[in-house]
């Protein structure tokens, strides 16, 4: 497949915290042009045959993806991965256990915004789950909108659900390792997620980019929906010196919400390889 091929590899539905189906999400995909698409839900691969079905239907080629939540250096940190057997049961399980604590942590944040003034948070939040074991912070955040307390998403994650702010619970996610496992044991490739906006010191990322590739990992976003062009300069070179291959995936999730549509990216560096090269026999 070409190297200048309009793949978008990352964005989400509303199976866990998107706004679209994974149907609207093909359509929007196709109309904006993307030749090769992924829909990467957190921790979950529900929707992958609609996504498929829906791929074909508009003439895109698809891989199979998901966006795994892990705990690095006491911060959430985000592996996609691509290509993979969704019905493995390595990474089904995988899945179904750091979805679990979900629930009790959505309870945990909801009971620290009503300490603060905001009741009915956590029904409010739920809500807007599609799918109730993937309740998270973005469901919440839409609640805090609806309601009056916050003009828009970006005024709530300046005011709550952020370390240090009310309504922040951190949650224990898979070990790295673990991502990385269950992605490449059920046949696909491990990607680092958006990483400028970790905020990771100089050492910390480095350490995240040796251990990831010592486990396997294959490729990082480059080119994503909230990476300034600089950032994606950075890690281009991120990529040059692990030797990683670059993904290109948009983060969409809402169009009211996201500041990237579908297939509206700029290019991968041409002296990269794409992620793509890496899964030409599991693209359907």
């Amino acid at each position: 497949m070409s190297r200048t091929l309009n793949a978008d590899l990352h964005c989400h539905s509303v199976v866990s915290d998107g706004t679209l189906t994974p149907e609207a999400l093909a359509a929007r995909a196709a109309a904006n042009g993307v030749e090769l698409w992924a829909l990467t839900d957190h921790d979950e691969v529900g929707g992958q045959q609609r996504a498929e079905a829906a791929a074909r239907a508009h003439g895109m080629r698809y891989l199979t993806g998901c966006e795994i939540s892990v705990t690095f250096a006491g911060k959430t940190v985000h592996i996609v991965g691509l290509g993979f057997d969704a019905t493995a049961p390595s990474i089904r399980e995988g899945l179904l256990a750091t979805r679990g604590g979900r629930g009790e942590r959505a309870r945990d944040m909801a009971a620290q915004l009503a300490q603060v003034g905001i009741p009915g948070a956590y029904e409010g939040a739920l809500r807007y789950a599609g799918n109730p074991e993937l309740i998270s912070r973005t469901h919440f955040a839409r609640f805090l909108v609806e309601t009056g307390v916050c003009r828009d998403t970006g005024e709530v994650f300046r005011r709550f659900l952020t370390d240090g702010k009310p309504g922040f619970v951190p949650h224990r996610w898979a070990t790295l390792a673990d991502a990385v496992h269950w992605i490449t044991g059920a046949g696909g490739q491990a990607v680092v997620a958006h990483p400028a906006r970790y905020g990771f010191t100089a050492n910390e990322e480095f350490a995240l980019f040796s251990e990831f590739k010592t486990h396997g990992g294959a490729a990082v976003e480059v080119v994503t929906g909230s990476h300034t062009a600089a950032e994606a300069a950075a890690y281009a070179d991120t990529a040059r010196e692990f030797g990683l291959a670059a993904s290109r995936g948009s983060d969409f999730h809402s169009p009211d919400e996201s500041h990237t549509d579908l297939g509206r990216l700029p290019a991968l560096p041409a002296d990269l390889q794409p992620v793509w090269e890496l899964l030409e026999d599991r693209i359907r």
